[in-house]
């Protein structure tokens, strides 16, 4: 529920469909979910890399990056949790308006909040890519070191120990880093936004 009175939407001049056809490309948000350590980061810096060798024009929204900025007041609770992914989906649909694909690498564990950004975006303009390994994967590269201090009691609430992930029911793209390379990664997300007609 919006807290300001007296506000009104200012439309532009240029448009979503005219920014796409200067990028020549359209735009979407594409939305990694995953345990920790899962490989969303990992992928989703390799995938930009990709996409701006071919001059798409991205953005990349990481979890730990917008926690130091956009989103610094919160903490891990279901709350807070709940309203870092409804800021991370408003910045996501401005960047799909301003002609990029947006990459959007954050845990977020539940489903309903995931489907919220889904609701902010056009048919089409939300794509779900889940990062998929088991939680003995995830734990055995614990790149933060994690996993460990959630074992030892050090961090409650950590998601797959101690807080629930709700798995997606109907992703757009499957990627299962237990068995993919990085590069098979990468490649899996390209090969369908090319099939879909996201990029020539």
């Amino acid at each position: 529920m919006a807290k300001s009175e007296n506000i009104v939407w200012h439309d532009s001049k240029v448009t979503k469909e005219d920014r796409r056809g200067l990028n020549k490309h359209k735009s979407a948000v594409i939305w990694f979910t995953g345990l920790s350590g899962s490989g969303k980061s990992t992928v989703s810096v390799e995938l930009e890399k990709e996409l701006y060798s071919q001059g798409v024009r991205t953005y990349r929204l990481d979890g730990d990056n917008v926690r130091h900025g956009l989103n610094k007041n919160l903490g891990f609770s279901p709350e807070d949790r709940k309203e870092n992914i409804r800021r991370i989906g408003e910045v996501s649909k401005l960047m799909v308006d301003a002609g990029l694909f947006t990459l959007s690498a954050f845990i977020s564990p539940y489903r309903e909040d995931r489907d919220e950004v889904r609701e902010l975006v056009e048919d089409g303009e939300f794509i779900e890519v889940f990062v998929d390994a088991s939680v003995e994967t995830c734990e055995s590269r614990d790149p933060k070191g994690l996993y460990k201090k959630a074992r030892a009691g050090e961090i409650k609430g950590f998601t797959g120990i101690d807080a629930p992930y709700e798995e997606p029911k109907n992703p757009e793209v499957t990627i299962d880093t237990d068995k993919l390379t990085l590069e098979e990664s990468v490649q899996k997300i390209v090969s369908y936004l090319k099939e879909k007609g996201y990029l020539e």
